[in-house]
């Protein structure tokens, strides 16, 4: 008997298994995965579930005036997917509906599925954010069958009908019933193990749009930054557009509806009033949330992100689909992370324009700078020549306007290194005039480079340090090296001295901002500049020892590596 009884209870909850797995399929199943579910999911999943659970009173078998049946599986799967509430309303309405069938253990199976949605409820919210797993629920659903089996002993009447119907139906309904929720729990295992493969792959879709997006949005939230975004998005997903906005307009649509949502259309004010109150992703699930006008718009839901800049709304972007139910939850969260990425690029994008100006202003501040003793002492070698050597003195007067000449241009931020050499031509010509022999000058520059561009005001610094901090202070002065040779596809330009050297206590320090006096923010602005230009890797390199000189190294990437003023 009852082995006959099992395999009859296993083909309910076979049945049962397949109604489980169709419903493992609906938005209303996904939403278990949710931090937190709306009460509208809460009641359809009380509704599902109650369902199963009446359905599995139905399909239970009549042995004398009791049911085997397979009813708890739904009270407890409600508990351990759903939480208290819908477990124990669940547990509720299948254990009522039970008790209303009548039966000489209806009471104690009644009160036991009640108690069954309760615990199992309480179970899930211990657990959380973790789901029970399928051995949990084997061992509630052994729990509670065998309590069943206990208060039938115990109340009902008569008794003798009590032993006998627990002796054939125990180990059939054990069976059956954690069968079931094993089935449940492995169905929602599998379900959520699909669910993170999915949104492992919503991850990398979104970091290789952010990948492909990071040097448009360097420019800023601009018509052209947004119409290459969009398109990126619109190319890479299954939305069928994609809008970015800034807080007035629509700055670029790609996809459908392109016909009436044209760049330059002014935006809803409720857009941007729901985006900036609720601080994230709003949805859009209906053509009359859109607000278009135009008869044909193809869009019947949309998702908007808010656009951040430093905590400030700056526009918005918006995905289309062409059907209300299109969007799932994964697609949210999405797109609210593309938001949260377009807000940090945008953002990354102000400060390193906010540094490039703050760069800048130091270069035209240093390039504009006279130092004092330089010029006193330029125009004094002039003037004691002029009575002596007229031409000398001319000329030399010809070379102090070039150097400044140079020194304040301001239109160009790349000159060549031919150019930058004249720069520092001049000033060593009129350093030469002052020092006589004592400073010496060679030069080994390759002539195949003289058109690289570089930064202008790059090497004169350098070589003022040389001589006003290497050379000037040694009695009979030195020499000063300049090298400019190609090394695969960089420049590498090198200043030495054979003068005083730095010390090594200071030598980590000169490249600080701030650090010394004079030509010491030269040094810290030339570096800099070319680590902002070129990447941390071509910071200057300097190698120095006391009373033998300095070397100071410099690599400028050739055009062939993509870096051009």
């Amino acid at each position: 008997m009852q082995e006959s009884l099992s395999m009859i209870l296993l083909q309910r909850i076979a049945f049962i298994a397949v109604i489980a797995y169709v419903f493992s399929q609906t938005r209303a199943f996904r939403s278990l995965f949710k931090e937190q579910i709306t009460s509208r999911e809460q009641v359809i999943l009380v509704i599902a579930f109650s369902g199963i659970s009446i359905a599995g009173t139905y399909f239970g078998i009549p042995v004398g005036d009791a049911l085997a049946n397979v009813r708890d599986t739904g009270s407890i799967v409600a508990g351990l997917l759903g939480g208290p509430l819908v477990g124990t309303v669940t547990g509720l309405i299948s254990g009522l509906h039970r008790i209303s069938l009548g039966g000489f253990t209806a009471v104690q199976c009644g009160v036991v599925t009640i108690l069954g949605g309760v615990i199992s409820g309480c179970i899930h919210q211990r657990m959380k954010p973790k789901t029970p797993d399928f051995i949990t629920g084997i061992l509630i659903g052994i729990s509670i069958i065998l309590l069943s089996m206990i208060l039938i002993l115990f109340f009902a009447e008569p008794h003798a009908a009590a032993v006998s119907l627990v002796y054939q139906i125990t180990i059939p309904m054990v069976l059956a019933n954690i069968l079931g929720i094993a089935t449940f729990m492995i169905i929602v295992h599998n379900a959520r193990e699909h669910q993170t493969k999915i949104g492992a792959l919503q991850t990398n879709k979104a970091l290789r749009i952010a990948n492909a997006t990071l040097p448009f949005f360097r420019q800023g939230l601009t018509i052209h930054s947004a119409g290459k975004v969009a398109a990126a998005i619109q190319t890479m997903t299954s939305a069928a557009a994609v809008a970015i906005t800034n807080c007035d307009e629509v700055l670029s649509h790609v996809g459908l509806g392109e016909d009436h949502h044209r760049a330059g259309d002014s935006l809803l004010a409720t857009d941007i009033r729901d985006c900036f109150s609720a601080g994230e992703t709003i949805k859009l699930q209906h053509d009359g949330e859109i607000g278009c006008r135009h008869k044909n718009c193809p869009f019947k839901s949309s998702l908007i992100a808010p656009l951040y800049c430093q905590e400030e709304l700056v526009g918005t972007l918006k995905i289309y689909y062409t059907s209300e139910d299109a969007m799932s939850e994964l697609d949210i969260e999405f797109t609210q992370g593309l938001g949260q990425i377009f807000s940090t690029q945008l953002e990354l994008a102000k400060l390193q324009h906010m540094a490039e100006l703050t760069t800048k202003a130091e270069l035209k501040a240093l390039q504009a700078q006279v130092n004092p003793h330089f010029l006193f002492n330029a125009l004094n070698t002039i003037v004691s020549l002029c009575r002596t050597n007229s031409e000398e003195a001319r000329r030399l007067l010809v070379e102090l306007s070039d150097f400044f000449r140079r020194s304040l241009k301001t239109a160009r931020d790349f000159v060549t290194l031919q150019e930058e050499l004249d720069h520092v031509d001049s000033y060593l010509i009129l350093e030469k005039a002052r020092f006589g022999q004592r400073l010496i000058i060679e030069k080994q520059i390759d002539e195949n480079v003289l058109d690289t561009q570089i930064p202008c005001f790059t090497l004169q610094p350098l070589v003022e340090n040389a001589v006003k901090h290497g050379l000037q202070a040694k009695e009979h002065g030195g020499t000063v090296r300049i090298s400019a040779q190609r090394s695969d596809i960089h420049v590498e330009i090198t200043i030495c001295d054979d003068g005083v050297g730095i010390p090594p206590e200071i030598i980590q320090k000169v490249l600080v901002h701030g650090f010394g006096k004079g030509t010491g923010v030269g040094l810290s602005n030339v570096n800099e500049r070319l680590k902002t230009i070129y990447g941390p890797q071509y910071a200057l390199a300097i190698d120095s020892v006391v009373g033998k000189g300095t070397v100071i190294k410099l690599s400028i990437p050739m055009k062939s590596e993509g870096i051009s003023p």
